[in-house]
């Protein structure tokens, strides 16, 4: 089926915390001026809110609960599409896993990108007992994008194959921080999924594509050629900075992305963290002491006070109460209140303090033994990572200017100024913690004597993904204003210098630049020949690195050993030569290496011969695997009383 022919354009914001699908129908005739035809809507995603009552609602949350035996009663699980559902997924999984924590996985799309374990490896619920199924990363992600394509499929396609999800224009979000790793995943998740036609999306651009789809004609009123806009994207997981530039393009108001910032793990699950902490010290000194699940469990309740108190001002506290331990839930649960004066005093100003513009994220040193979990941001400080980006990027004006062959303001003595902020991202609908960001922002600027940033007029903050993403499937048909902009990061290879070998001192390591930052969707890079060989029937690794800061690397160009700690290492590439009847095992093939930004918007690696044959180059994803047991001592008085769970396949 041809891009013409598809119904409907599909945004999917797969988020850490929770899931969003918008769509829009395409018409082949412009003309077509219905009202709110080609604006793009959510989708009420069916789901289990309660057990045995299943209801629509426009956000997935991105949670997903093994249910005990006792817990699979008939119809208990059961969904429209599968009356033998056996895990729960969205409201229910959330809500209930909150009073069993080791059945529930959270946080899939953290650990998704998570640098050094093995994402096929099946390890959450993190820690969990070993009467809990236990389910990847990647398999988790999966199953989200699965819900989604079922639930599609019986509302909308109904039996209509010229309907079905799977059929559709599809747009998948990504953080624009994401590396090609996690991107590759992400688009493995979908195809696992039965979306293997997916495009990648950075979630601040779809912000973006929202922005200006809901502001329609009127959006040019609000930037003008030069203006810097910072997205400041705070999720539940993430937090991501992008700046693109206002620019003129044939006559035309055109945008262009020209930084990204670095993949921060702080967002929403860190606030709700340090309120449950904090009240845990309250239980504490009344003599209540909980354990390890209670205080998840404290956790969650912390993150439905939060949203109530953000919602309401009106309101001065919220009480939450903790369940007792084991899954019959009989006891004395134990109850606390989360006040208005604690939510201000550990949220704006722990998570939003005013700083300094050089102010500089604290990186504490790590200990040599620590516990397996995220790689959480060590500095909890939103607007010092913020003041990190502006600081760090202040060459992306002047690279940026040279790229688009025209002016963009935002030039400081010190930092960029960013003339609008666009916020996005559930965290930041907090009217308190956006209010302090501007306040934050603007002092910066002006104590440098710079105007005054002004904040853009935003969409639904929890939707503005999905819908931005729906509108980029329209763009991408030549219908709308398209952001430009390429790879967020600069791709590099490492090849250990030639020299004698010395005592204690390994070969220096040069990196070579395979892909530079911004090469275009569907555009390739040969390296040139470097030399290189590959023997047939043996594997052959390369180590791979990633720069969000070195925009001037050409391909080829050689970052010298001094400067290769500077680049962000992620796991190698490898590939294996096959014996042929024209190569056999032990010969050595001369090669050079290719790179290719795909449509889609991940990058492949080759091996290329001199006769033009390809290998390509996979990621080597065979890291850590967590050994719970180890990493993680349990009492087993924790866990509830279950029997041996197994996950089926996917549908």
């Amino acid at each position: 089926m041809t891009s013409s022919s598809k119904r409907f354009s599909v945004g999917i914001d797969l988020g850490t915390t929770h899931t969003a699908l918008s769509c829009l129908e395409l018409s082949a005739d412009p003309r077509d001026t219905r009202p709110n035809h080609h604006a793009p809507r959510p989708f009420a995603i069916p789901q289990l809110v309660q057990s045995g009552e299943v209801a629509a609602r426009e956000l997935l949350p991105s949670f997903l609960y093994f249910p005990h035996a006792s817990e699979q009663t008939p119809g208990a699980l059961a969904l429209p599409w599968d009356a033998a559902n056996r895990l729960a997924i969205g409201e229910w999984a959330r809500a209930h896993g909150a009073q069993l924590p080791a059945r529930l996985v959270s946080s899939a799309k953290s650990w998704l990108s998570h640098p050094t374990l093995d994402r096929r490896s099946a390890f959450l619920p993190l820690g969990a007992p070993d009467d809990v199924a236990k389910i990847s990363p990647l398999d988790a992600s999966a199953r989200y994008l699965e819900h989604l394509r079922l639930a599609w499929n019986h509302e909308i396609a109904k039996g209509d194959p010229a309907r079905a999800l799977e059929a559709q224009v599809l747009t998948l979000t990504v953080p624009a921080s994401f590396d090609a790793v996690a991107r590759a995943l992400t688009v493995e998740a979908a195809a696992q999924a039965g979306l293997k036609d997916v495009t990648l999306l950075e979630e601040p651009q779809a912000a973006l594509y929202a922005w200006v789809e809901a502001l329609g004609d009127r959006w040019r009123d609000e930037v003008s050629v030069g203006d810097l806009i910072l997205v400041c994207d705070v999720g539940g997981g993430t937090t991501d900075f992008s700046l693109i530039a206002v620019v003129e393009q044939d006559g035309e108001l055109a945008l262009s992305r020209v930084a990204v910032g670095d993949h921060i793990l702080l967002g929403g699950d860190n606030m709700d963290l340090a309120l449950a902490l904090a009240l845990q010290q309250t239980l504490l000194a009344q003599g209540k002491k909980l354990d390890r699940w209670q205080l998840t469990a404290l956790t969650h309740g912390a993150r439905v006070a939060k949203e109530k108190l953000f919602a309401n001002p009106e309101l001065d506290a919220v009480p939450i109460t903790v369940p007792s331990r084991g899954s019959s839930l009989i006891g004395r649960s134990l109850s606390v209140d989360l006040t208005r004066a604690t939510l201000t005093q550990l949220l704006v100003e722990g998570f939003f303090p005013e700083v300094e513009v050089d102010s500089v994220p604290n990186t504490p040193k790590r200990l040599g033994l620590t516990t397996l979990g995220l790689p959480y941001a060590a500095d909890a400080a939103v607007t010092r990572h913020l003041a990190a980006f502006l600081m760090r990027h202040v060459r992306a004006l002047s690279a940026a200017e040279t790229k688009l062959d025209q002016p963009v303001r935002g030039e400081g003595k010190r930092f960029l100024h960013p003339t609008a902020v666009l916020f996005n991202g559930g965290v930041m609908k907090a009217t308190e913690l956006k209010d302090r960001v501007m306040s934050v922002l603007q002092s910066w600027v002006r104590g440098e004597g710079g105007a005054l940033p002004r904040e853009l007029p935003g969409c639904e903050l929890d939707l503005a993904v999905a819908q931005g993403a729906a509108v980029f499937g329209r763009v991408r048909q030549g219908q709308g204003i398209r952001i430009r902009g390429g790879t967020a990061r600069a791709y590099y290879v490492g090849i250990e210098t030639a020299m004698p070998a010395v005592p204690g001192m390994p070969p220096p390591l040069k990196a070579l630049c395979l892909a530079p930052m911004g090469m275009e969707e569907g555009t390739s890079a040969e390296l040139p020949d470097e030399n290189l060989g590959l023997v047939v029937g043996e594997p052959a690794q390369f180590r791979l690195f990633g720069s969000t800061v070195r925009r001037d690397d050409v391909v080829g160009t050689v970052v010298e050993d001094a400067d290769v700690d500077a680049l962000d290492e992620l796991p190698p590439v490898e590939a294996t030569l096959p014996a042929t009847d024209g190569l056999g095992q032990g010969d050595i093939v001369p090669i050079h290496l290719r790179a290719h930004v795909t449509e889609i918007g991940t990058l492949e690696l080759a091996c290329v011969g001199k006769a033009g044959q390809a290998w390509k180059l996979e990621f080597d994803l065979r890291g850590q695997t967590p050994e719970m047991a180890q990493e993680l001592e349990l009492d087993p008085s924790d866990s509830s009383d279950s029997d041996e769970d197994e996950l089926g396949p996917l549908t």
